[in-house]
Formats: structure tokens, C-alpha cells, sequence
């Protein structure tokens, strides 16, 4: 099965925006192929602000969130792999979720190649 914890990312980044408050994205800096602003790390976790207005080119897939942000005055795109997403929450009232544990893929399995059957052939 595909993890939920995308599906659920993107859910409660659209309830959180569509209320007009500021999604906060709590981070695993621990995990392996996170890309953030070491400097600002305590205890093995950061605090991102992910708004429209923080941010520039946002993306929330199923492998994990990605944007453009300024830290400190310096620019720095940051990488957060889906594992590494512990909550997603709203500043002004700590709304939203965190969440639950669950097993991730290693890596996307290889595509098998496409049996030999028909081909097609030019015919003039």
C-alpha cells in the first residue's frame, strides 16, 4: 500500500490555508535526504513555515515536500523526504495533525520490460 502520509500533508496544508492560518511543518532532521537550514535544528527537529507568502515553488508529492525559502537573509532550497514529515500544524491555534507511524518503500520496485508480442512493421 501507498503511505498515507502524503494524502494526509496535503490535506491538512489545504484546511490550514483555506482558514486563513499559517501551516507549520515539524521535521524529522535526522532523516536520510533532508535538505534544511542546519543552523536552526534543535533537538533533532525543525519548524517550518510553509505558507504561500514564506515560500516560493511549493511541492507536496508522494515522495516529499520540496520549496525555496530565505534563512537568516540567505536563499536555500529545502528537500524534506515524506518520512520525515512529523506534523503538519497551524501557528495561530496548534491545529492539525501529526502523523502516524508507518512503513515506508525503499525505493520504487524497477519497471519490468515490456514482454515481446506484436511489433509493427512500415508497410509501403
Amino acid at each position: 500500500m501507498l503511505p498515507k502520509r502524503s494524502y494526509l500533508l496535503n490535506a491538512a496544508y489545504s484546511w490550514i490555508a483555506d482558514n486563513d492560518m499559517t501551516p507549520y511543518l515539524l521535521v524529522d532532521a535526522d532523516q536520510a535526504g533532508t535538505i534544511i537550514p542546519r543552523e536552526f535544528v534543535k533537538d533533532g527537529q525543525i519548524v517550518l513555515d510553509i505558507s504561500m507568502s514564506a515560500v516560493r515553488n511549493l511541492i507536496m508529492d508522494k515522495s516529499g515536500v520540496s520549496f525555496g525559502a530565505r534563512f537568516g537573509g540567505k536563499p536555500m532550497e529545502v528537500y524534506v523526504p515524506i518520512q520525515a514529515a512529523l506534523a503538519l500544524y497551524a501557528q495561530e491555534n496548534g491545529d492539525g495533525f501529526v502523523f502516524p507511524d508507518e512503513e515506508f518503500p525503499e525505493e520504487a520496485p524497477e519497471p519490468t520490460p515490456p514482454k515481446k508480442g506484436f511489433t509493427l512493421k512500415v508497410v509501403k
